[in-house]
């Protein structure tokens, strides 16, 4: 092989692999979903307390009561939705089958119109349609990825799910309550503000990072968003205050 081609392809292969490699299927979405629940919520529910009570104890109290059954909640949704969009793919599958074998010429049909808007045409089209056509599940496969958008889902994968968003949601929730376990309520309100905002931010930053998008935009966004939404519950807590007792 030629040298200069060579090298070239290494540095291909090196590029492709370390320096801009394709980002496999994780459980960020689920770290996020959690995450950015346990800390929103609680930082609500401790500052709504806070402005309403003025009492630390009731404060972690209401937190860290809010705290595991928001991870409990969490864990659960993700575990059931995971089961549905497994379930959904199944019968959808199933369905195409079904439909392959009781009207084909009008799938046939489905299949041609997908790839004559991608571009085909012609003779390279025809032959398209009769390369996918010839296998069922190559055909199954294609009317589920390109008609129906959708992908499979591994029913093994809810329990992973549930566990990456009832353990972040728990993580998330201490955050805006800790400052509470140490210093006066009127200062762990604004440090717990602070902070909440502090760790949005972070995660919105690292989300853009590793998926796309600016990080700092992200970052700023999540931020806003999270913080406002928390502050809804420090009105409540505000315009609803107990009234000091004599």
């Amino acid at each position: 092989m030629d040298p200069i081609l060579h090298d070239q392809i290494i540095n291909e292969v090196l590029h492709h692999t370390q320096t801009d490699p394709h980002r496999r299927a994780s459980g960020l979405s689920d770290f996020i979903l959690g995450a950015q629940d346990g800390l929103v919520n609680v930082l609500g529910v401790a500052l709504g307390i806070a402005a309403a009570t003025n009492d630390a104890r009731v404060v972690l109290v209401a937190g860290l009561a809010t705290t595991f059954a928001e991870s409990i909640s969490m864990g659960a949704v993700a575990f059931t939705t995971t089961l549905a969009d497994a379930d959904l793919y199944q019968s959808e599958r199933e369905r195409e089958y079904r439909h392959i074998a009781e009207a084909p010429l009008l799938e046939i049909k489905e299949v041609r119109d997908i790839y004559a808007r991608k571009g085909f045409q012609g003779e390279l089209l025809e032959k398209i349609v009769e390369t996918i056509t010839e296998n069922q599940d190559v055909w199954v496969a294609v009317m589920m990825a390109e008609e129906h958008q959708l992908s499979p889902v591994d029913r093994k994968t809810a329990f992973r799910a549930a566990w990456i968003v009832g353990l972040s949601a728990i993580i998330g929730s201490l955050i805006p309550i800790t400052p509470f376990m140490f210093l006066p309520v009127s200062v762990s309100m604004w440090v717990s503000v602070i902070v909440t905002a502090l760790v949005l931010f972070g995660i919105g930053a690292y989300k853009a990072r590793m998926t796309v998008g600016k990080p700092l935009r992200s970052g700023i966004e999540m931020m806003v968003i999270g913080t406002l939404s928390a502050l809804a519950g420090y009105a409540v807590g505000f315009f609803l205050k107990v009234p000091t007792t004599p």
